[in-house]
């Protein structure tokens, strides 16, 4: 009892009727407000991407501070100086 083997078989390709020029157009215009749509999403997402940079720095540093329940005098001027930091460094992004 051999297993019966299967060939292959031609598919029938079914005719694609021909569109008219107010489709072709539909078709055209959608594509084109699609791409514009995806382009402004995505330059609107390189925006965020700054934002969150900033978002991340700046609650690091209220991080940092929460983090320590008495701070002594050298923890403040460090905390001091690390937030000045964040904020030279978002100066710098937000120029560039």
């Amino acid at each position: 009892m051999a297993a019966e083997v299967r060939r292959f078989e031609p598919v029938e390709i079914p005719d694609v009727p021909e569109q008219s020029a107010a489709d072709r157009a539909a078709a055209s215009f959608a594509t084109n407000a699609i791409a514009l749509g995806l382009k402004v999403l995505s330059q609107r997402a390189i925006a965020a991407v700054k934002d969150v940079f900033t978002l991340l720095s700046v609650a690091s540093g209220f991080w940092l501070w929460n983090s320590i329940p008495n701070p002594e005098m050298n923890q403040i001027i460090s905390l001091s100086l690390y937030a000045l930091f964040i904020l030279a460094a978002n100066v710098i992004v937000r120029r560039v």
